[in-house]
This record gives C-alpha cells, sequence and structure tokens, in this order.
C-alpha cells in the first residue's frame, strides 16, 4: 500500500488516515464492500459503501497516476533528457493531465512541420526570433536559404512551426488555456444542412450554445449522440481574443519585427495546435463528467428497481398480453416453478373469451392462485380489465408489472438453460410473474441496461456502467440477503465472494446433498474455501436450520459473542431472538473486546430483533383511472393516477396507463426547487399527476406534480396514502370545439 495513496485520499474524502489506511488494507485482502461495510465497521469508522466504493475507486485512480509516471520518467530519462527540476515535478504532480504536459515535449510523434523545419537547420532562426532583439530579420533569415530553404519568407515560415511547436508543449500554459476552457468556454451545435428533417427530434439543438461548465449531462449526450447520427455539428471553445491574449502576454514581450513574427506564431499555435487539442480534452471531460452524472442515475433508478416490494413467496398466474397472437399465460408456484402454460384470447368478442375465463378459473382453483400478474405493454390493460372482472370465488389480486427486459432475458442462455424446452413467449410470461413474486431474484438475470430504467445507457462509457451497475446488484442483493437453500445459481453469484463458479457449486451440491442444515456445511462446498465463507456466510439464509442464527445477519464468526450475551442473561439464543425485553437488559460494553467493539455488539442486537426479515417495502395495489387507456383519452387538465417508471436528470416519466409514458420536467415535480428528481420522486412511487400538454404527433405527454400529493410511498419507502377505489378522472372544462366534437361522437355512435 502506497501511503502516498492513503493520505491523498483521506484528503479527498475527508475521513480520518486511519480509516482510508484500514479501508485499503481490507480491500487488499479481497474483502467485498458489502462485507466491509457490515461486518468491519471498527476498522473503517463506519463508512458506508458508498465511501467504501470511493476509496477503492480512488485508488485504482491513483494507482494509475503512478504507473503512468513510472512510464514516462522511464521514457524521458532512456531519451537522456531528464533533469532534476523534471523530475522533481513529475512525482509530485498527481493529475494526469499536469503529467502529460510535462511529457509533451518528449513525447514520440509523428513527423510535425517543426520537425521538418528543425531538419531544414532553422532551430537557430526560431531562437533568434523568441529573443525579440530589436532589429530587421530579413537579413538574418537570409543567411538560412540553402537546398531545402528556397527563400527568407519560406525560412521565417519554418521557424514559426518551431515556435509555434514550443508554444503547443509549454506546460504553463497549457495549464492556463485549460482553465479558460474549463471556466469560459461555450458548447455550441449547428444543425448539418440537409438533416432538418431527418433529426426532428434533435431540433432543440438545431442552434444552441450554453456555458460548458452548466450544461447539463443530457444535452452533452444528445449532442454527442446527435454528431454521430451526422445531424449536427458541435464546437466547444472560449472567446478566441481572450485566449489568443493569454498566449501573447506569456510569449511577446516586444514590438519590433521578432515579436510579429512571435505573435504570428502564437496565433497559428493556437488555431492549429491548442485548440484542438484543448477541445479534444474538453469534450472527452465534458463526456466522462456527463457519463459519470448518467449512470449515477441509472445506478439509482437500478436500485430503486432491484429494492421494489416484493409479492412474496406465492403462486401466481403470470400474463403476456398480447391481441393477435392472443395471452402467453403461465401458472408458477410460490418458488416460480412453472406448473403449466397455454395461451388465451381473452379480448376476443367470441367463445374464446369464456375459454380465457374457464382457464384461469380453473388454474385459480387446481393451483390455489393468490395473484395475477400482467405485463403492462400491449394490450395490458385491456387484459387487466377482463381479469379483474371475473369472480373466483376468492379475493385474487392483480398487479401490473412492468415488462421492460422481459424479452431479452426470454432470449437469453439464462432462459434457455432454465427452460430448455419452451419458446421464448412462455419464458417471457414466466419472467413476468417471477418479478411479482421477487423482483430481485429475477432481475439478477437480465443485463440492467436491457431493463429500460436508464438515460443514455447506450452512450455512455460500457466499462464504467457495468462496473458501477455491478456494484448496485450486488449491494441490493448482499443488503436483501439470500436463501441458501431457494436462491438460483443467478441471484447466488451477487453474493459477496461467491461468483458464478461457487454459485454453480453450492446449487450442484444443493441437489446431490439436499438442503444446507447449517452455515458450517458451505465449507463442504467444492473450492468454497475459508475467505469465501467469511465473505459470503453473513449474507446466506437458512430458514428452520440447526442454528437460529442462521436465518439471520449476524455473522458465524459472532455466534461466541451472542451464546455470552444468551449465557449471560441466563436463557437461550432462541430465547434472546424471541424475548425483547431479555436484549433490553443487555450491557454492550460487558462485551467488547480487542475484536469486536461496540458498533458490532449493537448490530448484532438490533438483527436480534428482526433476524431475517426482509428490508425491503410490502407490496401496494394500484389501479389506473378508469376510461383512460389511449392517448386520445388524455387530456390537458386532467388529475390522474400514475406509476414513476423512470426518472432522469431532467425529470420523471410516470406511466398512467395509456402505453405512452408521460414526462414531469424537473420543474414541475415539486412546489418548491429542486435540484435532482430522486429529492421528490422514487422509482415505482404511486403519484398523482396534471396533464399538461398532449403531442399524439410526436407521442409526447407532459405532466406537473405540483400541488398533486403521491399516492403512495412507492419503491423508496415512505408513508402510504389510501386511494378510492375507481376514482374516475378529473376532466378539464370542455371549450367550445370539444363540446361540439363531443356532440357529433355521440350522435354517430
Amino acid at each position: 500500500m502506497n501511503p502516498k495513496h492513503v493520505a491523498l485520499i483521506s484528503a479527498e474524502l475527508n475521513i480520518s488516515m486511519k480509516q482510508a489506511e484500514n479501508t485499503m488494507s481490507l480491500l487488499a485482502e479481497g474483502s467485498t464492500v458489502p462485507f466491509i461495510s457490515r461486518y468491519r465497521k471498527e476498522h473503517t469508522g463506519s463508512l458506508d459503501e458508498v465511501q467504501i466504493g470511493k476509496v477503492e475507486d480512488l485508488g485504482k485512480r491513483y494507482q494509475e497516476v503512478d504507473d503512468r509516471r513510472a512510464f514516462i520518467i522511464k521514457t524521458i530519462t532512456e531519451q537522456g533528457k531528464m533533469t532534476d527540476e523534471l523530475l522533481g515535478k513529475l512525482e509530485t504532480s498527481w493529475v494526469l493531465t499536469e503529467l502529460e504536459d510535462m511529457y509533451l515535449p518528449y513525447k514520440p510523434k509523428r513527423k510535425t512541420r517543426a520537425m521538418a523545419a528543425i531538419e531544414k537547420g532553422l532551430e537557430p532562426l526560431a531562437d533568434l526570433l523568441m529573443a525579440q532583439a530589436s532589429g530587421e530579420i530579413d537579413e538574418a533569415a537570409k543567411t538560412f536559404i540553402n537546398e531545402q530553404v528556397a527563400s527568407s519568407d519560406e525560412a521565417l515560415k519554418g521557424a514559426r512551426d518551431i515556435i509555434a511547436e514550443r508554444i503547443n508543449e509549454n506546460a504553463e500554459l497549457r495549464d492556463k488555456l485549460r482553465k479558460l476552457f474549463i471556466h469560459t468556454a461555450q458548447f455550441s451545435s449547428k444543425v448539418i444542412e440537409g438533416k432538418e428533417t431527418e433529426g426532428v427530434k434533435y431540433k432543440d439543438y438545431f442552434d444552441f450554445k450554453e456555458e460548458l461548465h452548466t450544461i447539463p449531462s443530457h444535452r452533452v449526450l444528445a449532442i454527442l449522440r446527435a454528431e454521430a447520427e451526422g445531424i449536427l455539428f458541435g464546437n466547444i471553445s472560449p472567446d478566441e481574443e481572450e485566449a489568443q491574449g493569454i498566449i501573447t502576454k506569456q510569449f511577446v514581450t516586444g514590438s519590433g519585427p521578432a515579436s510579429q513574427q512571435v505573435e504570428k506564431a502564437s496565433a497559428d499555435a493556437y488555431k492549429r495546435l491548442l485548440r484542438p487539442s484543448l477541445e479534444n480534452e474538453s469534450r472527452a471531460a465534458a463526456k466522462e463528467k456527463a457519463d459519470t452524472e448518467a449512470i449515477d442515475v441509472f445506478a439509482e433508478n437500478l436500485r430503486q428497481l432491484l429494492l421494489a416490494a416484493p409479492l412474496g413467496p406465492k403462486a401466481v398466474i403470470a400474463v403476456d398480453p398480447g391481441y393477435r397472437t392472443g395471452c402467453k399465460t403461465v401458472a408458477l408456484d410460490n418458488q416460480g416453478n412453472m406448473l403449466a402454460h397455454d395461451v388465451m384470447f381473452p379480448l376476443e368478442k367470441n367463445y374464446k373469451a369464456q375459454d380465457a375465463e374457464h382457464l384461469l378459473r380453473n388454474w385459480v382453483n387446481k393451483y390455489e392462485i393468490q395473484a395475477i400478474a400482467v405485463g403492462n405493454g400491449t394490450a395490458g390493460r385491456e387484459t387487466e380489465d377482463f381479469i379483474k372482472k371475473i369472480d373466483f370465488g376468492k379475493k385474487v389480486n392483480v398487479f401490473m408489472v412492468n415488462e421492460s427486459g422481459a424479452s431479452v432475458y426470454s432470449a437469453s442462455e439464462v432462459a434457455r438453460e432454465e427452460f430448455p424446452n419452451e419458446d421464448v413467449t412462455v419464458r417471457g410470461s414466466v419472467s413476468i410473474g417471477r418479478r411479482l413474486i421477487d423482483p430481485l431474484a429475477e432481475l439478477v438475470k437480465i443485463d440492467p441496461k436491457a431493463i429500460g430504467v436508464g438515460q443514455y445507457q447506450h452512450d455512455v462509457n460500457q466499462s464504467h456502467l457495468k462496473q458501477s451497475l455491478d456494484r448496485v446488484v450486488v449491494s441490493c442483493v448482499n443488503n436483501v440477503g439470500v436463501n441458501l437453500n431457494t436462491a438460483s445459481k443467478h441471484l447466488l453469484a451477487y453474493v459477496s465472494g461467491l461468483g458464478p463458479s461457487l454459485a454453480d457449486n453450492i446449487v450442484k451440491y444443493r441437489k446431490e446433498n439436499g438442503a444446507f442444515k447449517n452455515r458450517q456445511e458451505l465449507k463442504k462446498v467444492s473450492r468454497l474455501g475459508d475467505k469465501a465463507f467469511e465473505q459470503c456466510a453473513g449474507f446466506l439464509r437458512i430458514e428452520n436450520g440447526d442454528n437460529p442464527l442462521d436465518n439471520s445477519a449476524v455473522h458465524p464468526e459472532r455466534y461466541p459473542v451472542v451464546e455470552a450475551i444468551a449465557a449471560g442473561q441466563k436463557c437461550t439464543v432462541s430465547e434472546l431472538i424471541g424475548r425483547n425485553e431479555l436484549r433490553k437488559q443487555v450491557n454492550v460494553k460487558e462485551y467488547i473486546s480487542e475484536e469486536v467493539g461496540q458498533l458490532t455488539l449493537e448490530d448484532i442486537l438490533k438483527e436480534l430483533s428482526k433476524p431475517s426479515r426482509d428490508p425491503r417495502d410490502e407490496i401496494a395495489i394500484f389501479e389506473y383511472a378508469e376510461g383512460i387507456k389511449s392517448m386520445e383519452d388524455v387530456h390537458p387538465g386532467m388529475t390522474l393516477p400514475g406509476v414513476v417508471t423512470n426518472i432522469t436528470a431532467f425529470g420523471a416519466f410516470v406511466d398512467i396507463g395509456v402505453k405512452q409514458d408521460g414526462l414531469v420536467h424537473i420543474s414541475h415535480l415539486s412546489n418548491k426547487f429542486i435540484s435532482n428528481p430522486n429529492e421528490a420522486v422514487k422509482l415505482n412511487q404511486k403519484v398523482t399527476v396534471t396533464v399538461l400538454e398532449v403531442d399524439i404527433e410526436r407521442k409526447r405527454i407532459s405532466l406537473s406534480m405540483k400541488d398533486n400529493e403521491p399516492v403512495t410511498g412507492g419503491g423508496g419507502g415512505g408513508q402510504r396514502k389510501e386511494r378510492k377505489e375507481n376514482k374516475p378522472a378529473k376532466e378539464a372544462p370542455l371549450n367550445d370545439f370539444q363540446a361540439k366534437l363531443l356532440a357529433l361522437k355521440s350522435k354517430f355512435k
């Protein structure tokens, strides 16, 4: 571990040196972020997963800087051009751009105009001009005429090329201009002539300009995408006169002919070398910043989606709706295993609708169905309405389930492995049903990018996106905990310390030996060693096992502590778990040791009060407004219930039941100012919205949440509010034209 890295991370994250050092040591030993966060609080000073993740990321970044620095020092030294002053600057810099600026004069490059001029022997003339002594320069330039240099003008031009390259490679100047770009440059875009119709969706950017340091991430990514599609031409630049003034002030020291040549060279240096280089650098920086913001939005959405309220282990019917090809329907047991599948046509106006009703009635009774999941795609609302009208003789709740990504799962290798003899339609229906039973367990099988809760997810750095989303999935899985005896290998793979190979070995062991009876039995799994056991054991649950602590988040390494506490209260571990008054009598300070601190003891007692309790919300039934099934049914002024389906940097998308989500712009999410949509809404939150505008041609619905209370606390938790069942949509007053149109419709019905 590099002590300099520890100091830098400590300063950047505002944590103590000890916190930084201990966290980095644990990471270096192979401990995972969830494990460190939950079970090593004394070591880290209670750093959370986000902070530990930042320590990990910064450690990698500073190591990359170290590696690059070592390469640069080695290269310059081998050239025989290293000086004590340059070495000192290189060794004390921790910013990659600074290192690259210092390396630029020594960096191997393709033949430049300056190199060609030097080969012609014009470097002394460049030195003479840079000195900017008074007097004429034409006579001096004539002395450099030779076979390769035809005239004094050509000699001066070559000298200016040399000067321009020196100006371009000056680290101090590049730093000044870089700051100018950062603080004053504007990001502008223009439509390419003839592309107006093709690129109409980018109309807002046809003649666009905004300060680089304030432009939101979604605008940056939109412009860059439009450039890639050949619709727009983008440009990043500060005021040219100001930039040129900075160069002139540093390099032009007089007013004579020589100084005039240096000024010409500086103008050339900026236009030909510095501006393109710094614009590319600014583009890369803007893209990286936009990527980070977009990935953060995606990661937060994914977290909320994965932690959505589960129905729990109940038998369900799942329906993937459709008109022409019918509704693909499956029955699942309480563990998500398929019991039967069929295709029904509930929307046909003939005997097929009766057959569909008979099928559903039969399955509900035969398989003791407790809920029905309906995909929210095409024909979803109509199918939901059909099912809700059926009298099953008992309460069977109907839930609309977001089916984004179900088709991706159905065609995946995972789905083919699970259902090798079924087609994609059956697999898709199974996925919809399992999402209702346990969203987390099912969604981990799908590439997060396909779930549909991102913003420009295909445009951002794919490596960084994957790393971030994988970290979110790992965090969510370990936060909830995993049933060791029922979890799929796909879910187990995300448990701290496991991965696909060990997850597969656990499932094989389970098939060969039956259910695990205790956590210690994990050590019998092939290739699952002590380190993996340490990392995973606390996140795996065993119901009705040998030890009641195996169904809790208490780590096996702390079982002796719990047993000592139980002995101190003269009771069994089971009694300690079940009786609140016994736990209240425990004085944690009596059990503090070198290995176990007060933070860990408090966590243990807290866990014993609610062992194996799922931290996710309870699922709530939601109903769309009656009579609102298409965009044509929606009019400005209506007040409608909806569900938040996606959150972006510029607002939230809400499903109001018309197959086209509406946008609540960030300015309409709250009556007070907010800078982040997550301050106002969470994914899957039930909300009430007011329709502002409906654009059927462009398939856009503008909504507002101002003055509307959320219907429920939603996916992010919070207080729930009951809504009257079957509440009709609030209609806006009809204008004269609308009234006449309505009368005509009634007349010809």
